[in-house]
């Protein structure tokens, strides 16, 4: 029996371009949910989880009522986070990254991480189709967790305004990445939240 695990990232939010934390979807993100929605408009899902911050709630709602399904719940283990601290190993080029991020914050973060992967990571005894409405950390941090990679290896992983994740958890083997940030539902025009220069 398997549990996937379909990841989405929010939608591009209002105040993103500001650099401000929160703020509700921009019509870009509006569009980009509805999109990610027809795309899932095939999988019938037993249950959806959303952040709760408002840009992921904001996106659950709009990818639920197209779906037809219940409203999604919000879970804190799907909140924004810094899952990992520096480490030895951890290449120089991302230690400005750090600079103004608490050891509070780390400690958090990796807190809640370890209890996300024991949510999500327990295989089912029946085949089960979960939706994740979250974070780029968040999404990093749980592809990591399928290789189990270096604790630092979630900073090379990125993932655009709602695209595209997929990861089945097995019973007796170890989880696998079906599909990783796909934006074929996204046109070029409209997809954001990748790093500058990255080709889409």
């Amino acid at each position: 029996m398997s549990r996937y695990l379909y990841l989405v990232r929010h939608g591009e939010q209002v105040d993103a371009e500001f650099g401000l934390p929160e703020g509700p979807l921009s019509e870009r993100g509006q569009e980009q949910a509805r999109l990610v929605a027809q795309r899932l408009s095939d999988i019938s899902f037993d249950i959806a989880y959303t952040s709760p911050l408002q840009r992921a709630v904001d996106t659950a709602e709009v990818i639920t009522e197209h779906l037809g399904m219940g409203s999604a719940i919000p879970n804190a283990l799907l909140m924004d986070c810094v899952p990992s601290g520096p480490t030895e190993e951890m290449p120089t080029a991302f230690e400005p990254f750090f600079g103004g991020i608490t050891d509070e914050a780390i400690a958090a973060g990796q807190a809640q991480m370890s209890d996300a992967v024991a949510e999500w990571f327990t295989p089912s005894r029946e085949d089960r189709h979960e939706l994740l409405i979250t974070h780029n950390f968040v999404i990093a941090w749980l592809v990591r967790e399928v290789f189990d990679s270096s604790p630092w290896r979630w900073m090379g992983i990125n993932q655009a305004n709602c695209g595209l994740t997929v990861i089945r958890v097995r019973s007796a083997k170890p989880p696998v990445l079906l599909t990783h940030n796909d934006l074929g539902h996204l046109p070029a025009a409209i997809r954001t939240g990748l790093p500058e220069n990255h080709p889409v």
